[in-house]
């Protein structure tokens, strides 16, 4: 039986200086929120609240947490907002920028700049089979950029895929909605469901929490390089380590997309961490290059604004 599904906050209501808005988005740790702050902007809240540990009904504020669940729900709310803290520090426009955390209505919440866009998830989607190498040398590209920042400070993203890259109205591409806290959960309470995507996580997440590094990130960038082309994830990590039955993108695209980027995809998806990339800049070299030894020409991401606009103004 599926975990119930938490209410939201109800609109207009007040949480600390900012006024609830709508839902965004419910997961099965979190639920984020619309809101605006006292001067009228809008911000996204991102609210501690794990189905599987506690249950909000309706019309109620506090969650109901059963005894056996409070040192999990405990232990995740920490987890939670030790992440915001980190997050906090992270000043760069490819990271999603936390402005703000604080405890309430008994537990923790996350308040983040809004951004207007849509999700690389959505227009994947949208472009089915047209996703161009130049659209996804562009954004990932310059979506790298933020995540070597935040390699920088000693973090892992942990959850790196389509729908939490957020392509802004002119283009450029956000890193959303860190896993740090989800995984840091699965270290010591097996109660607790993993929250990651199947096909994007990295075998070392789900098999062996000991060799987590930025190789684990640069899994889950491959995997979403991956879908740009295929349209959908790679099998999961766990079931290609039993059977792989992943055929490698220079095969099953070839012709399609120049060899090199498709090289750079397989290069991300090995199983073995010690085979992939190692560190964000040399998976950003690759990128950079069009054939071994070629780099990019000048503007070779110029029309992805345009490209984005006029994608944005459909939907």
């Amino acid at each position: 039986m599926p975990p119930q599904a938490n209410a939201p906050l109800p609109t207009g209501f007040q949480l600390d200086q900012y006024r609830i808005d709508r839902q965004l988005s419910l997961g099965g740790f979190s639920i984020v929120y619309l809101a605006y702050d006292e001067d009228d902007t809008p911000v996204a809240i991102k609210e501690y609240l794990p189905n599987s540990l506690a249950l909000r009904a309706e019309g109620q504020l506090e969650p109901q947490v059963p005894d056996e669940n409070m040192p999990a729900f405990r232990y995740g709310m920490k987890c939670f907002f030790e992440e915001g803290r980190s997050l906090a520090r992270l000043m760069h426009p490819n990271v999603v920028r936390v402005m703000n955390f604080f405890r309430a209505n008994g537990t923790v919440y996350m308040v983040m700049q809004f951004e207007r866009g849509r999700t690389l998830h959505d227009y994947i989607h949208r472009h089915r089979g047209e996703v161009s190498e130049r659209f996804i040398r562009g954004v990932f590209t310059r979506m790298l950029n933020g995540l070597r920042e935040v390699h920088a400070h000693k973090l892992l993203h942990l959850d790196i895929k389509p729908s939490n890259i957020y392509l802004r109205n002119d283009g450029t591409p956000v890193l959303l909605d860190f896993g740090a806290a989800r995984q840091t959960l699965l270290t010591d309470q097996p109660m607790l469901k993993p929250m990651y995507t199947p096909g994007f996580a990295s075998p070392e997440q789900l098999n062996n929490r000991d060799a987590l590094g930025p190789w684990s990130d640069i899994y889950s960038v491959g995997a979403s390089l991956y879908a740009c082309i295929e349209g959908n994830a790679p099998p999961r990590s766990d079931e290609r380590l039993q059977k792989d039955v992943l055929a490698p993108a220079t095969r099953s695209h070839a012709g399609r997309y120049s060899a090199q980027l498709l090289e750079t995809i397989d290069w991300c998806l090995k199983l073995d961490p010690l085979e992939r990339p190692q560190s964000v800049y040399s998976l950003q070299k690759a990128l950079m290059r069009k054939e071994a030894g070629e780099a990019m020409p000048a503007g070779w991401f110029s029309d992805i604004g345009t490209k984005l606009r006029s994608f944005i103004g459909r939907t």
